[in-house]
């Protein structure tokens, strides 16, 4: 490769680490072509998975301030995660469990280092939508549940005093 284009190929990896709000390393020896591209069209549109030369993308990592270099050993992709990151690590992962030869090594999210243990929990969450869809359903709930609260109290107080005016009208009518 010429030094022209591997300053292109650097300057490319060095944009996509730092557009991206995740970045996912694997391995990926024996995987054949047409798996890789079962793989690409399984992660969908927000994220873009490239094999890259390790040495290249140590240097990328470095100019977008980006910790990878341990991830970067033998046959190494990288899938560039602009979306949803849950959604391209469960891509991930379930593609892994289908074809072993992919191995997760690690990656980066929002600009922390993460291993492949932390990339498979990140995978067992739900989408960002679940969570936001979860999150304003308890902030609708505890409203109406304040609610229903604040109408049984009037209620109450006012029984209460009744059941106190008929007390003290017993008590001074017994006299």
């Amino acid at each position: 490769m010429a030094t022209s284009d591997k300053v292109a190929a650097v300057e490319e990896i060095t944009t996509k680490l730092r557009d991206s709000n995740a970045a996912v390393v694997t391995s990926y020896t024996g995987l054949t072509v047409a798996q890789l591209q079962e793989l690409r069209r399984s992660l969908g549109e927000n994220a873009q998975y490239r094999v890259v030369k390790n040495t290249l993308t140590q240097i990328a990592a470095k100019q977008a301030g980006v910790e990878l270099d341990e991830h970067l050993e033998g046959s190494t992709a990288v899938a560039f995660v602009t979306g949803d990151p849950v959604v391209a690590a469960k891509g991930l992962r379930d593609f892994a469990k289908n074809n072993p030869s992919l191995v997760i090594k690690g990656g980066v999210l929002e600009g922390k280092a993460l291993s492949a243990d932390e990339i498979k929990k990140l995978a067992d969450l739900e989408s960002r939508e679940v969570l936001l869809a979860k999150l304003a359903g308890a902030m609708k709930a505890k409203p109406s549940q304040a609610a229903a609260v604040f109408q049984a109290l009037p209620s109450k107080f006012v029984r209460t005093a009744e059941a106190l005016r008929a007390k003290k009208a017993e008590q001074g009518g017994a006299e």
